[in-house]
């Protein structure tokens, strides 16, 4: 099957948060240089095989980070940026949060997971506030990682619970950077950002016209 051709409607149902993770860990090639982001990205680091050899970096300073912690094996003092606990690889090291920024800015990122309130169809991300006047803006370091990540991959679902679009002709809330996303995962479908528009490459739970009808975006057909 061409990889790039997006999977037929059948008896599959959207996906889970976590089987959405799932489908995201097993596109991240082999050795690979990655930083999850608070949230749904950080679910990603539990669904890496152990030879899958990607070394998982944390803003707040360290490489090689495993799945998340549990029970006997949470320590206090070993967190990810969203402060949730977590476990080390073998060859686990750690830094000042200044090092941490200048590895993001620096380009030294093969892949970056970031989660989204809006992606537009020209790649331009929107993750840190909605604009809503009793929201909490969160910028964090995503608008570094944005920029400093060889690729930027997003995971979110692709409708909000009204119903309304998160992968939109044009953002409408404040942006964290300008054409960066490459790759959006969500609930219902995988897309690709290209030059000449989103493509989809996977659907789960629906079809490519199903979509075509929800999303107020026109959707290239996949490369053959």
């Amino acid at each position: 099957m061409n990889p790039d051709r997006p999977r037929a409607h059948d008896e599959r149902r959207p996906l889970s948060k976590h089987d959405v993770a799932a489908v995201l860990a097993r596109d991240i090639p082999h050795g690979a240089f990655v930083n999850l982001g608070i949230g749904r990205p950080t679910l990603v680091a539990d669904h890496l095989p152990a030879d899958s050899g990607v070394v998982l970096h944390t803003e707040n300073g360290m490489l090689n980070m495993g799945p998340a912690a549990h029970g006997d094996a949470i320590d206090p003092d070993l967190t990810n940026a969203g402060k949730v606990p977590v476990t080390e690889l073998p060859g686990a090291a750690y830094f000042h949060h200044a090092d941490s920024f200048a590895m993001m800015r620096g380009g030294h990122l093969d892949i970056c997971v970031l989660g989204a309130f809006q992606v537009s169809a020209a790649g331009d991300l929107a993750n840190w506030h909605t604009g809503a006047p009793d929201a909490i803006p969160a910028v964090g370091g995503a608008m570094d990682l944005a920029i400093g990540a060889k690729k930027v991959f997003v995971t979110m679902t692709l409708f909000t619970r009204t119903g309304a679009p998160k992968l939109v002709p044009r953002c409408t809330y404040p942006l964290t950077g300008l054409g960066c996303v490459d790759r959006v995962y969500t609930d219902l479908a995988v897309f690709d950002i290209t030059p000449q528009g989103v493509m989809v490459r996977e659907t789960f739970g629906t079809t490519v016209d199903e979509l075509a009808g929800r999303l107020d975006l026109p959707l290239l057909p996949a490369r053959d």
